[in-house]
């Protein structure tokens, strides 16, 4: 799974990085992103990739507020993304990058978890597939929308299955403007672009147990102990 990550670059080098067209929010530097954080995602429109704003942990568009649980799923199986009745039909139409430049996992016993960082060996910035919807309050009706996001998650690769048996599907880089396509809707396809990323592009830092507080975004979260 993905349940903690890190996206510390500025807005103009995230716009240079997946080539978006317009910023519409200002990507400030996070060491500890938590589920309902927003965070910078880039979706395909007519003009080009746009870099936008949402808060992790899908809000379906049919939610609706009188339900006694609301569903706000961090994570997506890639293996099952076009049967899921919650993500099946935003797969064709809703994707999205996520920017991310490393993400957390924990290891050890139970009674004594560490973190690590799970980062590109180059230090550069990746980006998670991720699905996307916008819900609408119908108490409200003139209210924005809320954007939400998911991340894909995918079988580890032999580096990351020392911690986690799961990842987050990192998308190479010539694959992420096919994510993006608005052509592309075949499950087939879409789905043979999740899995795992090579372990020889990645590398594990040992890090501080700061990070296990989700107050903590200092940028010494990222510093490997290693």
């Amino acid at each position: 799974m993905c349940g903690r990550y890190t996206q510390t670059r500025t807005t103009r080098e995230l716009r240079e990085r997946f080539g978006a067209v317009e910023a519409r929010a200002e990507a400030a530097p996070r060491f500890n992103i938590a589920p309902t954080d927003p965070v910078p995602v880039i979706v395909r429109e007519p003009q080009g990739p746009v870099l936008l704003e949402m808060r992790w942990g899908l809000v379906p568009s049919w939610f609706s507020p009188e339900a006694k649980a609301t569903p706000r799923p961090i994570n997506a199986k890639a293996e099952t993304l076009s049967t899921s009745g919650m993500f099946k039909r935003l797969l064709p139409a809703r994707r999205c990058l996520v920017a991310a430049d490393g993400f957390y996992e924990w290891q050890g016993p139970r009674t004594d978890r560490r973190p690590v960082r799970i980062r590109l060996q180059s230090g550069g910035t990746f980006a998670f597939a991720g699905l996307w919807d916008a819900w609408r309050d119908p108490r409200d009706r003139a209210a924005p929308p809320l954007l939400t996001c998911t991340i894909v998650t995918t079988e580890a690769n032999e580096l990351v299955r020392a911690v986690h048996d799961r990842m987050p599907a990192i998308l190479l880089p010539e694959d992420e403007a096919r994510w993006l396509e608005p052509s592309l809707s075949d499950p087939r396809e879409l789905t043979a672009l999740l899995g795992p990323y090579p372990s020889a592009l990645l590398a594990v830092d040992q890090v501080s147990p700061l990070v296990n507080d989700v107050r903590n975004q200092s940028p010494a979260c990222i510093l490997p102990l290693n």
